[in-house]
């Protein structure tokens, strides 16, 4: 049996993963405000008491990590999400752990795990895009990550598509993310319908189906699938893949954006090569890909 690690902005999941990617067990925690001060030894605190308690279940052979934003083979270089930076996360867990860790991005990780079991798994060439508070995302090619040495890459979120546009976190201005994920699709229709900012998201997704008629409510949603047409219409025409797969909390509105999003990179003057049908498919392991994805690394 293998451990997965998902280390995301508000929470830690630690899971026992067979072979055949069933979550045996799982134990998660939320990261509160407090702990954000020492949040490294949270984070070790947590998942040595989990691992503790799986040993009682069966024989570890490995521990993979998903981790928000650039990790090296053993050092989470920057997490903006987790305000890590250069922290070798590897070797503070062998302090109390024999196995072998491994540790990867976690869209990465959510991409091999849909790519292994999940929404892409009958395709050799695929493309995988986590759509949430920003845009993480991977390329797969004859069933293999693709993936520079040192650093995750494929920043897909972080190619340019407006000259001068939006100041992103990166620093730089007009980043996908800064139109394309559901973070700004969100921010579009409480700023336009006057919401309070504490919606939560099953509350927001009801806004949107009971105003999807309303003039309003069609042109954000417009405008929204315009700008990420544009981001995953780049893509195609780079990587050509055969599928792609979308995660994130755009599974939860895909019955309303989905369709537009297909009709739109088709029916416009996108794609290099014309295309008569476009599959994307929404993510079908859950909160518990990067989990699953992590046990495979």
């Amino acid at each position: 049996m293998k451990i997965g690690i998902d280390l995301g902005g508000s929470h830690i999941a630690v899971g026992l993963i067979e072979s055949s990617g069933k979550v045996l067990s799982k134990k998660e925690v939320q990261i509160l405000k407090e702990d954000e001060n020492n949040i490294k030894d949270v984070i070790e605190n947590y998942i040595f008491g989990a691992i503790e308690e799986f040993r009682q279940k069966g024989k570890i052979e490995s521990i993979g990590v998903a981790i928000p934003g650039t990790v090296s083979k053993t050092t989470v270089v920057k997490s903006v999400n987790l305000g890590l930076e250069n922290y070798n996360i590897v070797e503070a867990l062998h302090k109390r752990i024999q196995e072998p860790i491994k540790i990867k991005n976690d869209a990465k990780c959510a991409a091999i795990a849909e790519n292994t079991y999940g929404s892409i798994k009958q395709y050799s060439s695929s493309l995988f895009l986590t759509l949430g508070t920003g845009i993480g995302g991977a390329a797969i090619f004859e069933n293999k990550l693709l993936s520079p040495e040192d650093v995750p890459g494929f920043e897909f979120g972080h190619m340019i598509i407006k000259h001068n546009g939006k100041l992103c976190k990166c620093g730089k201005r007009g980043c996908f993310e800064q139109y394309g994920s559901m973070k700004a699709f969100k921010q579009k229709i409480i700023e336009e319908l006057e919401l309070d900012n504490k919606i939560d998201g099953e509350q927001l997704l009801k806004v949107v189906e009971n105003e999807k008629d309303s003039h309003i409510m069609q042109e954000i949603i417009d405008e929204y699938i315009t700008d990420l047409s544009i981001g995953i219409s780049n893509l195609i025409n780079i990587f050509e893949p055969e599928a792609i797969g979308i995660g994130g909390s755009f599974v939860y509105f895909a019955d309303i954006l989905l369709p537009k999003l297909k009709d739109k990179i088709l029916s416009d003057n996108l794609l290099f090569n014309k295309r008569e049908s476009l599959i994307i498919n929404t993510a079908m392991l859950g909160n518990d890909a990067g989990m699953i994805g992590a046990s495979l690394i």
